[in-house]
């Protein structure tokens, strides 16, 4: 994703698209119906909560939206060049949380309705103090470091081979409140992003 992309515009071409009037799908996304209006004249900027569900009204990932016209490799097999950084998608409006979290995604998650993620969180990262809440289930193995992962009201400090797994309904956090980088290898179905 660029700087300049424009949300407006793309998100008024995918509406057109599906032949829907701002109305609708404010009504299929569950949103305020003036908000499709603001997004789409580019007076207001959607929070990525807000943009994920009008998204929804469409069924498109965060990913399909930004790069409509990237081309996922269908090969089986991916080196790590070929993982596609979906960081920027996840973290647009946090400068200071896309310089200490990265996230990579393997191949292409819709088509396979699996979300294989590699994410790396530096010494201070943090998905920020609004849980993340969202449509789906996640599990993850902590490969190196350790992370502070809250579901709900459970918190629990997870070191390197300490998983979990769980209804992402609920509201969660990671944070690396350690000295070291931490990397998990996550997977979320349906995807996420």
């Amino acid at each position: 994703m660029t700087d300049d992309f424009d949300v407006g515009g793309r998100l008024r071409a995918l509406r057109t698209q599906f032949g829907l009037s701002q109305r609708q799908l404010a009504d299929a996304a569950g949103v305020p119906h003036g908000q499709i209006s603001m997004i789409e004249t580019n007076r207001s900027s959607p929070s990525v909560a807000s943009l994920r569900k009008i998204l929804g009204g469409f069924g498109i990932s965060m990913a399909e939206f930004f790069e409509p016209e990237s081309e996922i490799n269908k090969q089986p097999f991916f080196t790590p060049s070929e993982l596609r950084d979906l960081t920027s998608l996840l973290y647009q409006d946090d400068e200071s949380i896309r310089q200490k979290i990265t996230i990579k995604q393997v191949g292409d998650a819709k088509a396979h309705g699996l979300q294989l993620l590699h994410e790396r969180y530096e010494a201070g990262a943090d998905t920020g103090a609004s849980m993340i809440e969202h449509e789906a289930n996640e599990g993850g193995i902590i490969i190196s470091g350790e992370l502070e992962v809250t579901v709900g009201n459970e918190i629990r400090v997870l070191k390197a081979g300490d998983a979990y797994l769980f209804n992402s309904r609920e509201p969660h956090r990671f944070r690396n409140t350690s000295d070291r980088p931490a990397e998990v290898i996550s997977a979320c179905t349906p995807p996420y992003l």
